[in-house]
């Protein structure tokens, strides 16, 4: 079976879990294989978590399009992402709001550099890389209609939630032992309404 084949396998498994129509449209219009190194090429479309170096994960699948879902993303949306990794979960947040509309910070010189470069590669270029302490979010950027967080910290970082305009939501695992996916509502006061969308095991936050 070729790539593009499992990619649509792997798909129609996600749909019983994401009913998304757009984000199952991202999740198969984005190579998987191309983001995870050569040696796990043969894994790239099982729907669990992968290595990528640096002590660093590729997130699962299932996680990715449940992320998408939960934020609600929509064309034009400024999304800020913190934890590039290897690029693919932003791949997939551009496909559904647009490259020039992906902001994302990675804290590793060598990830950050590349992943710019496979995202280029890919057709991605528009999205745009730096690196950085990503719980410092992108002032210059801001206000962001999205912002998650690809791992795991105690609370949503102050500086990502004052770049977040009201209304909008931000998305993170959230514990530093037991964690939860926790979404956020940004009220116009500045507090943030929570709910959680059960447990989850990511890689700390730098």
């Amino acid at each position: 079976m070729d790539d593009a084949a499992r990619r649509e396998e792997l798909v129609e498994r996600l749909a019983e879990r994401v009913d998304d129509e757009d984000v199952l449209a991202a999740m198969r219009a984005v190579p998987r294989h191309e983001f995870v190194p050569e040696n796990r090429r043969s894994d790239a479309y099982a729907d669990r978590p992968l290595p990528i170096g640096e002590g660093q994960t590729i997130s699962a699948p299932h996680m990715v399009a449940i992320v998408a879902d939960l934020l609600d993303l929509r064309e034009g949306d400024d999304v800020l992402e913190v934890g590039t990794g290897c690029g693919y979960h932003a791949a997939v947040t551009a496909e559904l709001v647009g490259a020039e509309h992906v902001y994302t910070v990675e804290y590793r010189d060598s990830l950050a550099e590349d992943a710019r470069e496979r995202l280029a590669d890919l057709g991605y270029e528009g999205i745009s890389v730096r690196v950085g302490d990503g719980k410092e979010g992108w002032p210059e950027h801001a206000p962001f209609d999205r912002a998650y967080l690809t791992a795991a910290a105690p609370e949503f970082p102050g500086p990502v939630a004052e770049q977040v305009r009201p209304e909008g939501l931000l998305l993170a695992p959230i514990g530093t032992g037991r964690q939860r996916l926790v979404r956020a509502r940004k009220r116009a006061d500045g507090e943030l309404d929570r709910e959680s969308h059960g447990a989850v095991r990511f890689v700390r936050l730098q």
